[in-house]
């Protein structure tokens, strides 16, 4: 019982940090920060939110494991942490890199940042949505933990 309601505050404190992003931080930045303070203040915001993503996804894989949760919640949080992992480490260094050379005139880098935003964008909506999920099945004892 202990397991589960760890469970269910971490997956809390995850969704709810990453929804709090999307619906309050991301839609300010560019209506009160000028572009360039608004994009330095994001470069520094993202790898930070990464890890903290990472390290709560971790802790709620450990937690599904330890309390001997059913494969699918084990593994999907896994899969959350692990989606973590590749945005912080192979995703934005990209996304960052084509944002410079668009900004240096490169059109082709313009039309691959907006791909790779995008890309961001599904990632983060995907494991806020497996998130949920797994809150549910929380609240509706679907999650296997073994009683």
């Amino acid at each position: 019982m202990i397991t589960e309601i760890t469970l269910t505050w971490l997956l809390g404190a995850l969704g709810g940090s990453m929804l709090f992003f999307a619906v309050a931080v991301a839609p300010t930045v560019f209506r009160v920060l000028p572009v360039e303070q608004g994009g330095a203040f994001l470069r520094r915001f993202f790898p930070r939110y990464y890890l903290w993503g990472f390290m709560v996804a971790l802790l709620c894989t450990l937690t599904a494991v330890l309390g001997s949760a059913g494969i699918v919640t084990a593994a999907t949080c896994a899969s959350v942490a692990t989606l973590f992992v590749y945005a912080r480490q192979l995703l934005m260094p990209r996304i960052n890199r084509a944002r410079d050379r668009e900004l240096a005139g490169d059109a082709a880098a313009a039309v691959q940042f907006r791909r790779l935003h995008l890309q961001s964008v599904v990632i983060n909506g995907a494991q806020l949505l497996l998130i949920i999920g797994l809150s549910v099945l929380l609240a509706t004892n679907q999650a296997g933990f073994s009683r």
